[in-house]
């Protein structure tokens, strides 16, 4: 059988729980497999090893920063995964459109459809045929522009961009979005960590980390809140490790039990791996219910709160760091009145720990003398996230934990460059520091208004409000919400555009008109008119380096984000307000001109030189507070006062279990590798509900059977997954999990965070109902 057809090859299902540690001789035959998958293996393992060194281009994978160490291999599993994924020799080119057409395509699995291979030509829907056709690049750009100009308000379009876009990318797109004349920027931050920018600007003027990978050596302990290194961030396993062997204290806070941060085998350890031994990732692992780490972390301040008095009390030494509040913080009364007013009771119920674990995680904080707190989606993606993240702000600034070494805030971005598109201007809430650059650089009126986000501009295309989609990478269709809807939303428009590397499911959500534009990836070398160019990305500790491709493209026909995007400006705007084409002759022109409006940028191509790049500062991590006040806010938010939504309690239905979504192993994001889980013991499928047995049990079911999972919502519409095997697994009870985008269906569109407008899709209230699918035992 052909590679082409291997992701037709249907597995049979397996479920057994793994004993093995993170990393090992599983990922080493796990990226073995996916290098010879490949069908470009004696030139992938040369490119892998250029994975983030110096010369050699930036890991497509996850947003983890690079260790200042050199090496030979600085590259993790799901780095090696996302090479080999994107550096295959398998096409998509005009003769797989002409055999399938977009029906047939929407038959097959997302599994199935990115196996294909890299798209290879710009291709046009031909609604007649219901196939894509081939189309030149100027008449593609002609279409865009024609429909962009033939709007009756720059509003009506909608410009998505996903994390994978460059610095270089990133910055020509807004501002030609800003040129044509709307801040319509829903990005794949809105789904992620928009919660953490909201609140972390609000709290410490910055809606970035303020750590570098260097305060990692030297924290005294380290809490891991709602993330899964292992599987999402896996180089964070090493410096984890490392912290408990160095006797810091590594918290881990999470609902599953995830092997990545129970111990870890390194991968590049000789001795390690003959011996098969490995090492804990962990010194503490607290499970608190869905959506009640907030609750956790007040219990914590308010023993904190507890000690302070009580050293008053017998004049022993503070717990407080009352120079640093003096100095540097407002509204601290207010806050600690919050804390005093919250109940052990609520806090007790609402976190889903015992009194206990909050004391000892708060005793595990005091005793620490610098603190670094990270945290991922499991903290972003619930409707009170804002006001969680504010919390760990609050507890961070009652002990000075911020602005010091060893010591801060780290939210661990997805995407590799999702930080440096913020950062470029892709966000549709801009700050006037930007406007105000961009307008005094270019001389053309800068739009003011607020643009949608992701949840906005499907509302919009719904509506009809919004007839343009254009998609700068990603897969709009499966990365979001409610996915019927997304579905009907671009089937809405007047035009899709997809700029992609590879076919997914976007491609068939389309519009009336609708072109896929295929673009180079970080693995391609990228030649323009003055030579190969490299282009920029921002990690999660605001390193901005330099990324050189190193294969050569399948096609000529392939072209870079930026020089796409410079195509459908100059078809759209001519040369206003810049000569789009000249810029794209030389990425270094590109590079002046963020130099020229970004704060951080000054000297940006010779300070690219670096070894590494460089290091774009933060003013937090400065004790700089970029706030109104000029100081660090607390935040005196109260806990909610039922964590269910209102519009789950009005259909008068008691959910059967509370689900949060989350990734495989064999997966990035919406991109699936494979059908395994290699830690959870999954092997061959992916539509199932991880659940506690006394659970299964209790609502009627066995373990192995089918269920069809149902959302609770009432808003008068159905939403169903079936066919989803519960698989008895280590979960608190009530609690349930299963993979995205599979069950993205059953998170309404309405259920968003407060102040994030980010998707709650890790609380999730369903009830589950018998399949008509086999029940068959696995």
């Amino acid at each position: 059988m052909s590679n082409h057809n291997q992701a037709d090859k249907t597995p049979t299902p397996r479920y057994k729980p793994y004993k093995g540690a993170a990393g090992g001789w599983g990922a080493l035959i796990s990226v073995t497999q996916a290098w010879l998958t490949s069908d470009n293996a004696l030139k992938n393992i040369r490119t892998m090893l250029k994975t983030n060194q110096n010369g050699g281009f930036d890991c497509p994978g996850c947003a983890w920063g690079d260790s200042p160490e050199s090496g030979m291999v600085k590259f993790c599993e799901n780095g090696a995964k996302a090479v080999n994924w994107e550096a295959t020799k398998r096409r998509v080119d005009a003769a797989f459109f002409a055999k399938h057409s977009v029906t047939s395509l929407l038959e097959q699995s997302d599994y199935w459809l990115e196996y294909q291979g890299r798209l290879t030509e710009p291709m046009v829907y031909d609604a007649t045929t219901d196939h894509y056709q081939p189309i030149s690049w100027d008449n593609a750009f002609k279409l865009v522009g024609r429909h962009l100009t033939g709007l009756t308000t720059p509003d009506q379009a909608e410009f998505y961009t996903s994390g994978r876009a460059s610095n270089e990318a990133a910055y020509l797109y807004q501002l030609f979005v800003r040129a044509y004349g709307t801040n319509n920027f829903p990005d794949c931050s809105n789904m992620c960590h928009e919660a953490s920018g909201v609140a972390l600007s609000q709290s410490v003027g910055v809606g970035k980390g303020t750590v570098t990978f260097d305060d990692f050596e030297h924290a005294d302990a380290i809490f891991v809140w709602g993330q899964n290194p292992g599987t999402n961030h896996p180089r964070m396993l090493e410096p984890l490790r490392e912290a408990v062997q160095r006797g810091a204290q590594v918290v881990c806070i999470n609902p599953l039990k995830e092997r990545g941060l129970e111990r870890f085998q390194h991968p590049q350890h000789p001795i390690e791996m003959l011996t098969n031994g490995d090492r804990p990732t962990n010194t503490a692992y607290f499970r608190p219910g869905l959506g009640g780490d907030m609750a956790m972390m007040r219990g914590m301040a308010k023993f904190l709160l507890q000690w302070e008095r009580d050293a008053q009390t017998s004049q022993a030494p503070a717990v407080f760091d009352h120079d640093f509040l003096n100095e540097h913080t407002g509204g601290v009364l207010d806050y600690l009145a919050a804390v005093d007013d919250t109940p052990w009771e609520q806090i007790v119920e609402q976190s889903g720990l015992p009194l206990a674990e909050i004391e000892l995680a708060a005793r595990m904080y005091l005793k620490a003398e610098n603190v670094i707190m990270c945290w991922a989606m499991g903290i972003t993606q619930h409707r009170h996230s804002v006001a969680t993240i504010q919390e760990i702000a609050n507890l961070m600034l009652l002990r000075g934990n911020i602005g010091r070494p060893g010591a801060g805030l780290c939210p661990v971005r997805g995407h590799s460059n999702v930080q440096g598109d913020r950062t470029m201007g892709i966000n549709e809430r801009p700050p006037a520091f930007l406007l105000d650059a961009l307008e005094k650089r270019f001389q053309f009126k800068v739009p003011r208004s607020n643009g949608h986000n992701v949840v906005e501009a499907i509302h919009a295309m719904l509506d009809g409000r919004a007839k343009v989609f254009i998609g700068l990478g990603g897969n709009f269709a499966q990365a979001t919400p409610d996915s019927p809807r997304t579905a009907e939303a671009l089937r809405n428009c007047e035009l899709t555009v997809q700029i992609s590397t590879k076919l997914n499911r976007s491609h068939l959500m389309h519009g009336k008109d609708a072109l896929i534009l295929p673009c180079l990836g970080r693995t391609d070398i990228d030649l323009q008119a003055e030579g190969p160019q490299a282009v920029t990305v921002e990690d999660s500790f605001s390193m901005v380096h330099a990324s050189n491709g190193q294969l050569q493209p399948l096609s000529r026909e392939m072209r870079s984000e930026p020089a796409i995007i410079a195509g459908i400006a100059a078809a759209t705007l001519g040369t206003h307000p810049v000569d789009w084409n000249w810029l794209i002759a030389d990425y270094r022109r590109i590079r002046d001109l963020i130099a020229d409006t970004l704060p951080g940028f000054k000297d940006f191509n010779l300070r690219l030189e670096n070894p590494g790049g460089f290091y774009l500062g933060n003013s937090a991590a400065e004790r700089r507070w970029n706030t109104a006040s000029t100081r660090a806010n607390f935040k005196a938010n109260t806990l909610p006062m039922d964590l269910i939504h209102e519009n789950v309690r009005a259909t008068g239905q008691v959910p059967d279990l509370i689900m949060q979504s989350l990734r495989s192993h064999d997966q990035y994001n919406t991109t699936i590798y494979g059908l395994d889980d290699r830690y959870r013991g999954v092997r061959g499928q992916r539509e199932v509900l991880f659940a506690n047995e006394a659970d299964i049990i209790r609502l009627g079911f066995q373990p192995g059977q089918k269920a069809d999972l149902i959302a609770i919502w009432d808003d008068g519409r159905e939403r169903r997954v079936n066919g989803f095997t519960l698989l008895a697994f280590d979960i608190p009870a009530g609690q349930a999990a299963a993979y995205y985008p599979e069950v993205n269906p059953l998170v309404p569109l309405e259920s968003v965070g407060t102040g994030s407008h980010t998707p709650t899709s890790k609380f999730v209230a369903i009830r589950l109902e018998r399949s008509a699918v086999s029940n068959r035992i696995v």
